[in-house]
């Protein structure tokens, strides 16, 4: 008996074991299959046909580099993509390291001061509201918001400085903070010490026109303009590299700002790009897009033109670099325009599909065909979905919506991988 007992207990820990086993393998199985179904899957959206190719593009622009002796260290009054007018100063030199410290100390504490002395205002506290300020927080916060989405960091510097006075005297009025008359004392104090240590520059370095700034030069000031722009040549655009210059007594260069010009090398033997044409800049370096033109184009071989595109647009980041990864965006006549559901070129297959049709004597029958579409996923089920392609991009296709149950719908849950290999890509 204690042998049939001691057999049966290895028989119930042997079938739990294998229980144990079976609902791991289960577990493993759902987690994968979810992840992968998350990854290998893109929903079916609405999307309008857009051509955009990237291209390595070359800015040209009329610039004047700025110089100085060289002796000292420069302190900047206008940072890289600001303006400057006639007779304003963009920078100025120093002895030493030192005094572009103190230069630097001095600037953030009488900000602060600034700011401290405008919440202490007795005319603010005795006019404002707690109710119209607390509105016009919230306002700043908005524009805080929408000034840090667009990138625009000037105006995003001075809603912020807004913010916190209109904060601080909302404290103060609701009696939640006491006032700065002490900190304002000991600022004050702090800028008096600077002040006895500061010298005063040695050489002032000032703008003979109104123009855009930037720090720096990279030898292709006078290679690179409009005067240069007729014999420039494929090969010219193809050897330019982003470099900067290390020369000891250099400033920077003033810009032109009334319009600059970017060059690329493409294949333009599909007559894609026609001068006059509209197109949309969108770089590495800016989250922004810029309108232009075509403004000329030279074939020099079949499938090798050279496209000098047109821009008024101009900001900091344009002028952060010489040479960049540029896509340029084709704009489509809006007769010409295509919408449809964006599946992407990956994902496109053939199968063999069975269809109804009536024949001459009335009779219904069944034939095959080999039909474009795409695999989804619907639940667990995995189902074949014709697509009518009506535009073709360089990844995608757009496929026109239909009613009917067999083709592509909005928000399908369309396979990239993971369809039988017997299956035909595209």
């Amino acid at each position: 008996m204690r042998f049939a007992k001691s057999d049966g207990s290895f028989m119930v820990k042997a079938l739990r074991n294998v229980v144990l086993v079976l609902l791991l393998i289960v577990f493993v199985s759902i987690v994968y299959n979810f992840r992968n179904r998350e990854s290998n899957t893109v929903s079916a959206l609405m999307a309008t046909s857009v051509s955009s190719k990237e291209y390595k593009g070359v800015f040209i622009r009329d610039e004047e580099i700025i110089l100085y002796s060289g002796n000292g260290v420069l302190s900047y009054n206008v940072s890289d993509g600001g303006k400057v007018g006639n007779g304003s100063v963009i920078a100025e030199a120093y002895p030493s390291d030192e005094q572009l410290s103190i230069k630097h100390q001095k600037a953030v504490l009488s900000k602060e001061l600034n700011i401290l002395e405008k919440i202490q205002n007795p005319g603010t506290l005795e006019s404002a509201q707690p109710a119209s300020i607390s509105e016009n927080i919230d306002e700043s916060y908005r524009s805080f918001i929408y000034y840090r989405d667009m990138g625009d960091y000037e105006s995003l510097d001075t809603v912020k400085d807004n913010l916190l006075i209109q904060l601080s005297t909302y404290q103060i009025m609701t009696d939640e903070a006491q006032g700065f008359d002490q900190k304002i004392s000991d600022i004050k104090s702090e800028i008096a010490k600077l002040d006895a240590k500061t010298l005063s520059s040695s050489e002032t370095i000032k703008a003979q026109r109104s123009a855009y700034f930037a720090s720096y030069i990279d030898g292709y000031e006078e290679e690179l303009s409009s005067k240069t722009l007729d014999k420039l040549t494929c090969d010219e655009v193809e050897s330019i590299t982003d470099r900067k210059s290390t020369a000891p007594n250099v400033v920077g260069k003033l810009i032109d700002g009334y319009g600059w010009y970017l060059a690329v090398v493409a294949d333009n033997s599909k007559k894609e790009y026609e001068i006059g044409k509209d197109v949309m800049l969108k770089f590495d370096s800016s989250a922004e897009t810029y309108p232009a033109v075509i403004y000329d184009i030279r074939d020099e071989k079949p499938d090798r033109s050279l496209i000098i595109i047109s821009c008024s647009k101009f900001n900091y980041e344009l002028v952060q670099h010489r040479a960049e990864i540029v896509e340029v965006i084709s704009l489509i006549d809006k007769n010409e325009q295509c919408e449809g559901l964006k599946v992407p070129r990956e994902a496109i297959r053939f199968a063999d599909i069975k269809e109804t049709y009536t024949d001459e004597n009335g009779n219904e029958k069944e034939k095959t065909i080999k039909s474009k579409g795409v695999y989804i996923r619907k639940g667990e089920q995995v189902l074949f979905k014709k697509i009518d392609v009506r535009f073709e991009g360089n990844d995608y296709v757009l496929s026109k919506v239909h009613p009917e149950s067999e083709y592509l719908q909005l928000y399908d849950d369309i396979m990239l991988e993971g369809v039988d290999k017997d299956d035909e890509k595209e």
